[in-house]
């Protein structure tokens, strides 16, 4: 019991390292406090979307304050970031709503607006593809959230959804970066992409587009979707009209895409941690993806490795990873993809002693719910009244780990990189 809580403890000062590696105000700060360039413009604009953007244009606006003309960000339902020249859209995520299309088509119209003299600050962050939606004509933002529903609903992943997002949008896929044209753009990037792809990061709106409408398309055919998404939908993708700017495009001479915070930032941070805390430390990696829990069974049979064989670490050990990973929806229970991590790896971790497996979003949210994510050991499933197995199907893990009060509830954190994972072998 003693050491348990030594592990629990541990594992939270590590987590917390993580995320203050992610801190968007530290980042914005340091990106633009950096530039020697921002005084020689007529106007300057901040435009942006994502969970972590209010911090981000709150840090903008500390260090540019009177000089930014105007400005319109969209961010997640709860943000009440305080601003005074920046126009703040709370919008609903993972699905758009009208509040977003609204938002959107304000920063379209400030982009727009932009002439050669001027710079437009574009600020992006997780979930900026969802809480910006433009759906182009003849789309609708019906149609658009329906195929959403349907994507996150198969389990595509945010590269898959994203080339479907970007090729039914006014905005994505570099076309934001076009409205600005002959602006100087400026996008401050926090990633929530594995890879740190550019033009996957919230649909890559300032970014060359490697998709194609072929692509949207073929993800579609990969999950059977092409003949249930919306028959509006599918004819503009089909139809393949006004495809979007590629690398190479002028549009992007006068574009600049710095990535100012990463899933890898915090890993390296984690681990920084778990060595001043004695733990022998490997990055696992920062690319981590599949489906949730057969990616959490190979972290248990990691932990199970390390006790038995004392590899690929000898213990004490932290083994850490990062990156999203999916779940495919087969129940109608409660959770994220966090929560579900940590259940799957408590069912292959049981009665393993002196080994803990934490899972958390770095945005402080797991799916539809209040917490980060949740914590396993050893005792986790005989510590439960509940079958373990049984809330695996239903992906009911909110209610497994809230009974045993194992639930990480942080809060909104104020950043977005991806998830962090955790193996703890005391």
């Amino acid at each position: 019991m003693k050491q348990s809580r030594a592990l629990r403890r541990d594992a939270g000062a590590i987590l917390k390292a993580a995320l203050r590696a992610a801190d968007p105000t530290k980042a914005v700060e340091a990106a633009l406090l950096g530039r020697r360039d921002l005084d020689g413009y007529e106007h300057i604009f901040v435009v942006g979307a994502g969970k972590a953007t209010g911090t981000m244009a709150r840090a903008a606006e500390r260090i540019l304050g009177k000089r930014i003309a105007a400005g319109s960000i969209n961010v997640k339902d709860g943000d009440m970031a305080k601003l005074r020249r920046i126009e703040l859209h709370p919008s609903s995520h993972p699905v758009p709503d009208e509040r977003g299309v609204a938002g959107a088509k304000r920063m379209a119209e400030i982009c727009a607006g932009a002439g050669g003299r001027d710079l437009v600050i574009c600020l992006l962050s997780g979930g900026a593809s969802a809480l910006a939606p433009f759906p182009a004509a003849p789309v609708t933002l019906a149609e658009k959230q329906e195929t959403t529903r349907q994507l996150l609903h198969c389990g595509a992943n945010i590269h898959e959804m994203n080339a479907v997002r970007k090729h039914l949008s006014a905005i994505k896929g570099g076309r934001l970066a076009k409205l600005a044209a002959p602006a100087r753009v400026l996008s401050l990037i926090l990633s929530d992409v594995v890879g740190d792809n550019l033009d996957v990061i919230g649909s890559g709106p300032t970014a060359p587009d490697s998709s194609t409408y072929e692509t949207a398309m073929a993800v579609l055919d990969k999950y059977g979707l092409r003949q249930k998404v919306p028959a509006a939908v599918r004819r503009a993708l089909e139809a393949a009209e006004d495809e979007t700017p590629k690398p190479g495009d002028p549009v992007f001479d006068r574009v600049e895409n710095v990535i100012i915070g990463s899933n890898q930032n915090s890993l390296e941070a984690a681990a920084r941690e778990a060595k001043a805390r004695g733990y022998r430390t490997l990055i696992l990696s920062s690319t981590i993806e599949g489906e949730t829990r057969d990616i959490a069974r190979m972290h248990a049979a990691i932990a199970r490795q390390i006790r038995k064989h004392s590899e690929p670490v000898r213990s004490p050990a932290c083994v850490i990873s990062g990156g999203e990973t999916t779940v495919t929806i087969g129940g109608n229970g409660k959770g994220g993809r966090n929560q579900e991590f940590a259940l799957a790896a408590a069912i292959d971790i049981a009665g393993l002693e002196d080994v803990m497996i934490l899972s958390a979003g770095t945005d402080g949210s797991d799916g539809p719910t209040d917490a980060a994510g949740a914590i396993a050991d050893g005792a986790t499933v005989s510590r439960s009244c509940r079958d373990p197995a049984g809330a695996l199907r239903n992906n009911d893990a909110y209610p497994f780990f809230e009974e045993l009060k194992d639930l990480l509830i942080t809060g909104p954190t104020g950043t977005n990189v991806m998830d962090v994972h955790l193996i703890l072998v005391a």
